[in-house]
């Protein structure tokens, strides 16, 4: 189905894309490959930063606020109040563009980076704009630094931006993402994230008010500076409207990255990707800090965080990963938590020393060591909201979500048999790298 209405035209004559349909971020081209600066123009029209006129400041970012935009890359913040906040500040703010996408098993931003780098870069430029900045640094995933620093090239010879636009590569680290670890990685090479004040919104980038977005959220504010707030909405429900990139991996027909509507049934999304390919025994919702559910439960809600608060989870970062029945939910649990543990960013005792012995602790549980899961809900519970920044919680909340989905599979291994008659490995964790 054509995601393009001829009966409406947007800037310079441009197609406009259709209310209520899909795709809005990642639509088919022949052959392939990014978009080329032309091929964007021809689908979308001019940016919506072109004849920028500062007055239109307080409407645009208020127009944002009708659309209901909120953050894609895993907290779900309300964009325009992060716009408002760093446009209120008394310096001139810098915009931090995030593409690094640490997660292991996802691949959203860099599919969208990789097929449609000037949605994002619009978006970038149109938030500077919006918050008063005069440049913007686009931090992406070295596996496609290539692309963007072609897509950035390309703007640079049309003259089309009035900012500067400063591509990086982020750190190669889980916790590179966090903004506050961004800002510092642009700022002095170090990621290191912090849960202190003041916010970057506040004092960020060499001291001055920062805006860090998710690259899939500035190319939804591109399309909402040319479409506006209704178009936004025509898809999702009223509390949460509009699409979202969505990584389908694990036992599905066809693993990869789809363009899902926010609350249409778990079942739906995962019919994307073909639908499972095997009897499932666990999903794993918004990614390594997310939660596992009941697939059976979990598969009739809403993918949307008030449809899913149902089983303690929420969409996060756009990841859902199938696990098959015949894998062992604790192994795979216990292999994600020694790799969140070896990602520590080693600044607090609760990071380094406990998500170490709660990661040890799940390794004994699923080899049939040990059997004393009410030890790790109380280490859990000590590590919980006690770190330096986020990252304890997040790892905690991953693993015990698995001991209560998975708490069928703690008894068959107290008894010393296991579900899993695979290898472990469904969920993809990068080999250990000494820091």
């Amino acid at each position: 189905m054509s995601a393009v209405d001829s009966d409406q035209r947007g800037t310079d004559d441009a197609p406009v894309v259709r209310a209520g349909r899909l795709p809005r971020l990642l639509p088919q081209r022949p052959g392939g490959g990014p978009a080329s600066w032309a091929e964007h123009l021809a689908r979308h029209g001019a940016p919506p930063s072109a004849g920028w006129d500062e007055r239109r400041r307080d409407e645009l970012i208020a127009e944002v606020g009708r659309s209901g935009l909120t953050g894609r890359g895993g907290a779900g913040f309300p964009t325009a109040r992060k716009l408002r906040a760093v446009a209120a500040g008394r310096d001139v703010p810098v915009v931090i563009a995030n593409g690094t996408e640490g997660e292991p098993a996802s691949a959203k931003d860099k599919v969208l980076l990789a097929r449609e780098p000037h949605l994002v870069l619009d978006g970038a430029v149109l938030a500077a704009h919006l918050v008063g900045a005069r440049q913007a640094f686009v931090v992406v995933h070295e596996a496609v630094r290539e692309i963007v620093d072609a897509a950035a090239a390309e703007r640079r010879r049309a003259r089309c931006d009035r900012i500067r636009l400063k591509i990086r590569t982020g750190a190669d680290r889980f916790v590179g993402g966090e903004a506050s670890a961004l800002v510092n990685w642009v700022g002095n090479g170090v990621p290191l994230p912090t849960a202190t004040p003041p916010r970057v919104s506040e004092q960020g980038l060499d001291g001055f008010p920062t805006l860090v977005q998710n690259v899939e959220t500035l190319a939804h504010l591109a399309l909402i500076g040319r479409y506006g707030a209704e178009w936004f909405r025509s898809l999702g429900t009223p509390e949460e409207p509009g699409s979202m990139l969505v990584t389908l991996a694990g036992a599905v027909h066809r693993p990869g990255v789809y363009e899902a509507e926010i609350g249409q049934p778990v079942q739906q999304v995962l019919a994307l990707a073909g639908g499972a390919a095997a009897p499932l025994g666990g999903l794993l919702i918004g990614g390594y800090f997310g939660t596992w559910a009941d697939p059976d439960t979990a598969g009739l809600l809403p993918f949307s965080a008030a449809g899913l608060s149902a089983v303690g989870a929420s969409p996060g970062a756009g990841l859902v990963a199938a696990l098959p029945a015949d894998s062992c939910g604790l192994a795979e649990t216990a292999r994600v938590a020694r790799y969140l543990a070896d990602e520590s960013a080693g600044q607090c005792g609760p990071c380094v020393f406990g998500l170490d012995a709660i990661a040890g602790a799940l390794e004994d549980l699923a080899a049939g060591r040990s059997f004393r899961p009410d030890l790790l809900r109380r280490w859990t519970a000590q590590v919980d909201g006690r770190g330096a920044c986020h990252h304890p919680d997040g790892a905690v909340r991953m693993i015990r979500s698995a001991l209560r989905v998975f708490g069928a599979e703690i008894d068959r291994h107290a008894r010393g048999w296991c579900a899993g008659r695979r290898p472990a490995g469904v969920l993809p964790v990068p080999a250990r790298v000494l820091r």
